[in-house]
């Protein structure tokens, strides 16, 4: 079964629910929600801003995902990163991983945000 891969980038808040379809044969659905904290290097802030050249981020995001199922047996990865302000206390990113296994899920969310800090184009500034 070839895993599917769902990648947006949205100013819209990230909501909470789960995920809309889960594959037959998931044992396993692991959610990783990166929220906003409110201290960033040292200092008290309000929010941070999320910019992205988001048809490379895209293009990035996917590719990731693609080598990451070659190493991981997941059926399907949903990932939704908010652009633009984002409070504290809301999540910035939302990925979620089904698999057959609990372990495969795991290293794909733990490898997936290891590589999407390193190599995608998605910066994040303290508002002015």
């Amino acid at each position: 079964m070839q895993m599917t891969i769902d990648i947006v980038l949205q100013q819209e808040p990230l909501g909470s629910a789960g995920p809309e379809t889960i594959p037959s044969g998931a044992g396993a659905v692991v959610r990783f929600e990166g929220r906003v904290r409110a201290e960033e290097n040292g200092a008290i802030i309000p929010a941070l801003d999320y910019e992205a050249y988001e048809p490379m981020a895209r293009r990035q995001m996917e590719k990731i995902a693609r080598e990451l199922g070659e190493r991981h047996a997941c059926l399907s990865v949903r990932v939704r990163h908010r652009v633009g302000r984002v409070p504290v206390g809301e999540a910035a990113i939302l990925l979620e991983v089904c698999a057959r296994h609990r372990g495969e899920a795991f290293a794909f969310v733990t490898e997936f945000m290891n590589r999407l800090k390193q190599d995608v184009p998605i910066w994040k500034a303290v508002p002015k």
